[in-house]
């Protein structure tokens, strides 16, 4: 994904990295075992920017009715009714890894997971690379707390595990002023990368400028909302400039962004530092549109992609999602690649490891068996029928088999 295609390619992997590619015919092994992979195409390894792991084994997306703020509403029946299981955080470690091998299984090496709680038992080394981004929610000063406690809790143990990490005010409409501020302060002390949720529904919107509509009367059923003080909430375009003092951020969805000028301008602005990650299906799913690609294509920012989660999607398959914009004309098969490979990896800070196939990077990789007939390798790659063969994390397969 950094120039054309090989063709006749050949990669040499020496202990993890990639040492020499190129095209035109086998390149001298120097010794070393020679895998052919046949009528195939290599790839870098697919990054999902943007997933939540911990409903990876709900086995059907739940209802969408309703909008954003119906579904959500069945989110939180969801979580409550599995909390009150008993081994319910063995059951939620299970969820994490069946999305981590299905993701790998999907020719994903990267992963960007958002966490409401983190135990870092569920995330194998062996598996993908991934980077928690620990969410907080709170509107009032006693949840803004708690949740502030609670994050930094999870990242800290996160990382003495070497897992790399990220922190998340959750959403306009979930997070006070307050909390939100005290969330990215911490990201940009700890040098962390940080993530929220904006302009996801033109609820969220009606919410924070009169404080009624849909999301209201959910947090109000909820118990979350006090009437007698409603929590200071901001909009769009102040919370992308809060962002942009991290030294890295990602703009959750953005599918309203059109609407607000003011906002896309600011994400245009802080674009050395911010980025947009999309979730197609789950975005059609919910708001019953695309997201803004061209829009954020044409002022200069970096779009990645993502599945959000199988509470919303049928799978998690990074290819489907960009055979959903391919497939409305949004863009073209080698721009959708794009922001499954180098644009992911830039979103979570895996820039100098991941979407890029180059001499002395990390040899993550995914090799496919194509459809027949495409002339354009980026087509064959989209295609439905085309098999995803293995997945290599550093040279080491995570997925499917080298052996054919």
């Amino acid at each position: 994904m950094h120039g054309p295609a090989f063709e006749n390619g050949w990669v040499r992997v020496r202990r993890g990295k990639i040492v020499a590619l190129g095209g035109g015919g086998r390149a001298d092994s120097g010794g070393t075992a020679v895998i052919d992979a046949g009528d195939a195409i290599v790839i870098p390894g697919l990054v999902n920017a943007h997933t939540h792991l911990e409903f990876s084994d709900t086995p059907a997306p739940l209802d969408a009715t309703g909008g954003l703020p119906g579904w959500i509403g069945r989110v939180v029946a969801l979580r409550r009714s599995r909390a009150a299981d008993e081994g319910h955080a063995d059951r939620r470690c299970s969820a994490i890894r069946a999305g981590l091998a299905e993701s790998a299984a999907a020719g994903v090496t990267a992963i960007g997971e958002i966490a409401t709680s983190a135990s870092a038992n569920a995330y194998a080394a062996s598996g993908p690379r991934i980077r928690v981004f620990r969410e907080a929610l709170g509107l009032s000063p006693t949840a803004g707390r708690e949740a502030l406690r609670s994050c930094l809790r999870d990242i800290s143990r996160l990382a003495a595990r070497s897992v790399a990490v990220g922190l998340s005010p959750h959403a306009p409409y979930s997070v006070a002023a307050p909390l939100g501020a005290a969330v990215i302060a911490e990201a940009i002390r700890r040098q962390v990368p940080v993530a929220m949720h904006i302009a996801e529904s033109l609820a969220e919107e009606q919410l924070v400028a009169s404080g009624g509509g849909p999301f209201h009367d959910l947090l109000e059923g909820f118990g979350a909302w006090n009437a007698a003080s409603p929590p200071p909430l901001l909009p769009a375009a102040e919370w992308i400039s809060r962002l942009a003092r991290a030294s890295r951020g990602i703009v959750v969805h953005g599918t309203h962004l059109g609407r607000d000028p003011v906002a896309l301008a600011r994400l245009a602005r802080h674009r050395d530092r911010l980025c947009v990650t999309v979730c197609p299906r789950t975005t059609l799913a919910l708001s019953g549109t695309l997201p803004p690609v061209p829009s954020f294509r044409d002022s200069g920012i970096r779009v990645a992609i993502g599945t959000d989660s199988r509470a919303s999607n049928p799978d998690l398959s990074i290819l489907a999602e960009c055979r959903t914009l391919v497939d409305a004309g949004v863009v073209t098969p080698a721009e959708a690649l794009g922001m499954a490979t180098r644009h992911g990896a830039w979103a979570l800070g895996f820039e100098r490891c991941s979407g890029m196939l180059a001499p002395g990077r990390p040899a993550d990789l995914v090799i496919l068996q194509p459809a027949t007939g495409h002339r354009d390798p980026h087509d064959a790659v989209l295609d439905p029928a085309t098999r995803v063969l293995a997945t290599l994390r550093a040279g080491k397969v995570i997925a499917g088999s080298l052996d054919h």
